[in-house]
């Protein structure tokens, strides 16, 4: 058995061997006396085993040494006078008389190192001579403000560009006194990730060494709420705690939104309140008590209107830094453009009235294809006026940038005639409404406008206006005979409408020929309707997203259906309820069945599919009914991007297609014409009718429109799903291919 060599070990067992052999030799005897205590490490022999490192310890005494106060007041001293040494070597840390919680004192620095390969500084300190150096207060020195590396290595470079062009205007370095901009890259180029970048930056750092903000709140539609709120924790893994709020009753609403307001300090439990516009008009008042940082305005394009109540509520919030992110600044006019710059940056453009005489009537004056040679020049120089006051606060990229990570997109205007219905029906309207009348008085009445949507109607597909052949309501009456026999709305018939006869061929061809999925966009619901009974009558799986859909419920249908396991083929969208911000790369084909008058609408549509993470070709198919009311809505969507791309893109010599007369011809029918778009653009890569390639001239096709850069017959389609879909009712194409030639595709 092992045995202990301690020193104390062994006296112990010696000890206890003698005592065994004297009990061995008489009898056990209680102890009369106690033996003296032995020292520390001493034995019986008297052996010390007292270690040589232990110094013997010293005898105190109760009684203390008599001082007098002189004596103890220099003890005291020289105690104080020693300052406490950290015993660490070579440690270099702050001394001094501070307490626990305090801020340490020493050289400011950084939050993130500024010389790191591929940081983003975002503000770099003036270099300061050596004699500056000395005379400067070290601790109000600014620093640098650098970029979160979990951000900045994410960040493509246009996205780079973008988040120091907002840094700086949020900050009043681009224009003094003004703390405003407007985000209005075109979709998919990662607006949200600018904008969260900028956020998180605020709140953590500034060249004062604190915070720029405590706060931000963050205002966008219902249906993207939740899709912000899931940004956030995407690119900042967990490092802030965004408040979403989609839902609830009044009380809980206010509650959530005074815990929010209350908050300060340099900690903020949730820094960020994502809110819809809705709500934000409900409860703004509550608000409206505090200060927020800053305030981002997702799709901001429905602040267009100065006199509506959101746009109010919003100004009159306690905040100087504005954000305003809108793909399509200009929808309708210029008006509403100004309203978004006053906005986040007011006074820069003067006064409404100011900016309607100065520049809004003599800009549209030299945009008309009518106007003299005067007025052209003075519409140029206004033009060039504006541009260069609102370019110090606009950001502008368009979605050519994406080419170069994102697949080829094509996207194809597709004329479809009238089938013969449709065609008996559209002129018998035209003879008994006589909406063609009231315009030329002057007069845009109700009766106009409900013209304009039964045509619409008529367009998609008769069943829509059935009901109101049955009512012989105006411009309807007799109507009902043209009907086939025993026809009923319970059952779609594609071949009783051009666009729908063109869909069937689409959607069948490409379930049949691929696994490509595909969105079918409307402005109605009723068409909507009827794309359910097409879907069902040919056994196709779908989903269907519109303004009945709980916001919570859109969000779970939308990442189902961009599951590659999906089986759905088909997912219906009413461009109204959820056009805008959607991520619907589980599909790559498109078909906009038909036109709105507002072209963002429209774009905001389109723009669905061919976004980051998109794999596969897009294909867009923007559906239009052969010389009707559809191709002048298309024609009033080219004037209106024709005068965006002047002053938002800033395009030189854009083309001045259609005259203002030209296009108030909106009650006509046009059954001789293949395309009545085509023939007032003057296409010179056309002759008989037939395409050419190269155009006579040598020059590309001068059609500017909507920039389609060359229209094709049935023999110039590369797309076999519209090719073979060509017989059932189209009559003529438009064809983009801009993002084709980028990537070397003939």
């Amino acid at each position: 058995q092992r045995r202990s060599l301690a020193p104390s070990q062994l006296a112990k067992r010696k000890a206890g061997d003698e005592d065994e052999d004297e009990e061995e030799e008489e009898d056990w005897h209680p102890p009369t006396s106690r033996k003296r205590q032995k020292a520390a490490g001493e034995t019986e022999s008297g052996e010390c085993y007292r270690s040589p490192f232990r110094k013997p310890l010293a005898q105190l005494t109760n009684r203390p040494h008599c001082l007098d106060s002189s004596q103890h007041e220099a003890f005291i001293r020289s105690i104080l006078s020693k300052p406490f040494k950290v015993p660490i070597p070579n440690y270099k840390g702050p001394l001094g008389l501070r307490s626990l919680g305090v801020k340490r004192a020493g050289v400011r620095s950084p939050l993130h190192d500024p010389f790191e390969e591929g940081a983003l500084v975002l503000y770099e300190p003036p270099v300061l001579s050596a004699h500056d150096q000395l005379k400067i207060d070290k601790d109000k020195a600014p620093i640098h403000v650098v970029v979160d590396p979990v951000l900045s290595r994410v960040l493509r470079p246009h996205q780079r560009e973008g988040v120091k062009f907002l840094w700086d205007c949020v900050t009043s370095r681009r224009i003094p006194g003004s703390h405003g901009c407007i985000m209005a890259d075109e979709m998919g180029l990662g607006k949200t990730l600018q904008c969260i970048t900028l956020m998180w930056t605020l709140l953590r750092q500034s060249p004062d060494c604190k915070p720029e903000i405590e706060k931000a709140l963050v205002v966008s539609p219902s249906s993207l709420v939740r899709n912000w709120y899931n940004e956030v924790e995407k690119w900042l893994g967990g490092r802030i705690q965004p408040l979403a709020i989609d839902g609830g009753s009044k009380e809980e609403i206010d509650r959530k939104l005074v815990g929010f307001m209350s908050q300060r300090g340099l900690r903020v439990p949730s820094p960020i309140l994502i809110i819809s516009y809705e709500t934000f008009r409900l409860h703004a008042e509550v608000l409206q008590k505090g200060s927020v940082g800053l305030v981002i305005c997702d799709e901001g394009h429905r602040l267009k209107n100065s006199e509506n109540q959101t746009y109010q509520a919003l100004n009159s919030l306690n905040t100087p830094r504005r954000v305003l992110i809108s793909g399509t600044p200009i929808q309708n006019d210029l008006l509403e453009y100004f309203s978004l710059v006053h906005f986040v940056n007011s006074g820069i453009l003067g006064t409404a009235q100011e900016f309607k005489r100065h520049f809004e009537m003599p800009i549209l004056k030299g945009r008309d294809a009518d106007a003299s040679e005067a007025e052209r020049h003075k519409g140029e120089e206004r033009l060039k006026e504006l541009i260069s006051i609102v370019n110090r606060c606009l950001i502008r990229r368009t979605s050519d940038i994406l080419s170069k990570y994102l697949p080829v997109k094509i996207e194809q205007v597709v004329c479809c005639r009238l089938t013969p219905l449709q065609t008996e029906l559209y002129k018998n309207f035209l003879k008994q409404a006589k909406p063609v009348e009231e315009l030329k008085e002057g007069k845009i009445s109700v009766s106009s406008l409900s013209s304009i949507t039964s045509l619409k109607k008529l367009c998609n597909h008769p069943a829509l206006i059935y009901d109101k052949c049955v009512e012989e309501e105006e411009g309807f009456m007799g109507a009902l005979d043209l009907f086939p026999a025993g026809y009923s709305t319970k059952s779609v018939e594609p071949q009783l409408s051009g666009k729908m006869l063109v869909l069937d061929y689409i959607l069948a061809v490409t379930k049949s020929t691929s696994n490509d999925k595909v969105v079918l966009v409307s402005n109605y619901t009723q068409t909507l309707d009827l794309f359910e009974k097409l879907c069902r009558n040919r056994r196709y799986l779908y989903v269907r997203l519109d303004g009945t859909m709980s916001i919570k419920k859109r969000a779970k249908i939308v990442e189902r259906f961009n599951s590659p396991s999906s089986p759905e083929f088909i997912f219906m969208l009413s461009s109204k309820a959820g056009g805008c911000g959607l991520n619907l790369i589980g599909a790559n084909r498109l078909v906009m069945f038909d036109p709105d008058w507002n072209p963002a609408n429209d774009e905001q549509a389109m723009a669905r599919v061919w976004r980051d993470g998109q794999k596969k070709m897009c294909f867009i198919y923007r559906l239009l009914s052969t010389g009707t009311i559809e191709e002048k809505i298309f024609q009033r969507q080219t004037h209106k991007k024709a005068l965006s791309s002047c002053v938002v893109d800033e395009e030189q010599d854009v083309e001045r297609h259609f005259s203002l007369g030209e296009l108030k011809e909106l009650f006509t029918l046009n059954e001789t014409t293949t395309s009545d778009t085509h023939d007032k653009i003057k296409c010179r890569r056309c002759v008989n009718g037939h395409q050419v390639r190269p155009p006579p001239d040598g020059s590309d096709c001068t059609s500017d429109l909507s920039q389609w850069q060359h229209c094709a017959d049935k023999r110039g389609l590369q797309d076999s799903v519209l090719r073979a879909a060509w017989d059932a009712a189209v009559t003529f194409t438009f064809h983009h291919h801009s993002h084709e030639e980028q990537r070397g595709i003939p």
